[in-house]
């Protein structure tokens, strides 16, 4: 028997990986959880197990290639099938009977697995081909193996799919394939590229390409990694859903200040880098209890707003691939301690990309410390579908009024940008009061009541 495993979605969201290293060989055995190959996705790098056991009969993709969700990774031999068989009938072009689709459980990938020779692949069509009359009569074309978005891109871009070469598992033409296609055809008519949305951008990148190769032309490109991708689909996202609305603030954070200079020399015993941010955390998280509307959710099409039972804080991580968003969990029940000890392990770990999916999805606030590199304001943006993101500039020293008198005082900008759709000016302010005045006087943090869901920890 013949299993294809398909690259599963491994995570919320997830669309395609980059292959990073592959395990195993073609002919070679494995036994059902063994890792078949590392893949890197948006948010981290993980092993894919074997679904089954059996024998490797052919993979699909080298180091450094891009595979979607739902694209071969490794065809199996299973209960006698031989390799060379295994990859003569994936080859081949399926008939129509119905796929057998096995759900396998207890793995850390989720996904299916589908019967080579049962429906893996999509029979060949004449969409795409305008065929003269003499056509139909006579020689027929050569039909390909081919996915229904590309057969619908090369209708709409004019292409003859049946001429173009598929990179895909077994020969497949793909949507990059027919893509290439265009961009290389000199007949490709105006009309069909409009359509296709294709007419300015591949210019674009024609003439790019051009002057790249140009010697002296002082142009170089750097590949976009899968981080930056998704940083720039869910920036896009946000600015395209949400509706951004943004305050900024000042808090004089002397005692604040004062604070983590008493409590540092005992942190640093514990083997912790205590900064201000997990005092920031838990003044916003405390906050968000009284204010749990900055802690929701809009569901538009249902009509209704999502309120969440948990605060649960994402806070950016600064990394050479770019930002990820380590998530804190129940954020509002942990101490200054606790908090600290989070942010640490998660400024090693990050960088690595040693975080797990679980420690990366499940936000419903996020906070920003743009400052700790260097800025005053900013206007971040909103880390959708949640309501709101809070942001941290830089700790200044400046003057300002204590007592009727001009002193020097220790100055904290923030910044905040809300979904204005969920949240109104007026609750903005008064979370905002609120988090300031906990900053302000850190003491305040104490004397808070524990939840329902638990007391809270001493600092």
């Amino acid at each position: 028997m013949k299993y294809m495993f398909k690259f599963p979605d491994i995570g919320e969201g997830l669309e395609e990986g980059k292959i990073i290293e592959w395990y195993v060989e073609k002919g070679q055995s494995v036994s059902s959880g063994d890792p078949l190959v590392k893949m890197e996705t948006d948010k981290v790098v993980t092993d894919i197990p074997s679904p089954k056991s059996g024998v490797i009969s052919q993979r699909f993709g080298a180091v450094g290639e891009t595979v979607h969700v739902g694209n071969a990774l490794v065809e199996i031999d299973i209960e006698g099938v031989e390799g060379t068989a295994a990859i003569k009938a994936a080859a081949e072009v399926p008939a129509p009977p119905a796929s057998k689709v096995v759900e396998e459980k207890g793995f850390g990938v989720v996904g299916t697995i589908e019967v080579a020779g049962d429906g893996a692949y999509l029979p060949s069509s004449g969409e795409g081909l305008e065929m003269q009359p003499s056509m139909q009569q006579a020689d027929k074309p050569r039909k390909v193996l081919a996915t229904p978005v590309a057969r619908a891109m090369a209708k709409d871009l004019g292409v003859d799919i049946n001429l173009v070469s598929g990179t895909g598992p077994a020969g497949r033409v793909t949507k990059k394939d027919v893509e290439k296609s265009a961009h290389g055809s000199a007949g490709l008519s105006t009309g069909a590229s409009e359509r296709a949305g294709f007419r300015s951008a591949p210019l674009m990148s024609s003439l790019a390409n051009e002057d790249v190769n140009r010697p002296g032309s002082g142009l170089s490109y750097q590949p976009l990694s899968m981080i930056r991708k998704t940083i720039a689909k869910n920036m896009t996202r946000s600015k395209q859903n949400a509706v951004h609305m943004s305050v900024m603030d000042e808090v004089e954070a002397s005692e604040l200040v004062e604070a983590r200079k008493r409590l540092k020399p005992r942190f640093e015993a514990l083997g912790l880098k205590l900064s201000y941010l997990p005092f920031i955390i838990k003044a916003v998280s405390l906050a968000l209890r009284e204010h749990p509307i900055l802690n929701a959710e809009l569901d538009l099409e249902n009509e209704r707003i999502i309120h969440k039972d948990h605060i649960n804080i994402g806070i950016a991580v600064d990394t050479d691939d770019g930002l990820v968003v380590p998530v804190i969990r129940d954020a509002d029940q942990l101490s200054i301690q606790e908090l600290a000890a989070r942010i640490n392990d998660f400024s090693v770990r990050a960088p690595k990309r040693q975080l797990s999916l679980d420690e990366l999805k499940g936000g419903t606030f996020s906070i920003t410390s743009y400052g700790s590199i260097g800025g005053y304001f900013a206007v971040p943006v909103i880390n959708y579908p949640q309501a709101a993101i809070f942001g941290i500039g830089r700790l200044t020293q400046k003057p300002v009024i204590k007592d009727g008198q001009i002193a020097i005082g220790n100055v904290l900008p923030i910044s905040m940008s809300v979904d204005h759709r969920i949240v109104d000016g007026g609750e903005v302010a008064r979370f905002l009061n609120l988090v300031l005045e906990y900053l302000k006087d850190p003491l305040l943090m104490l004397s808070v009541a524990p939840s329902d869901k638990g007391a809270n920890h001493a600092v």
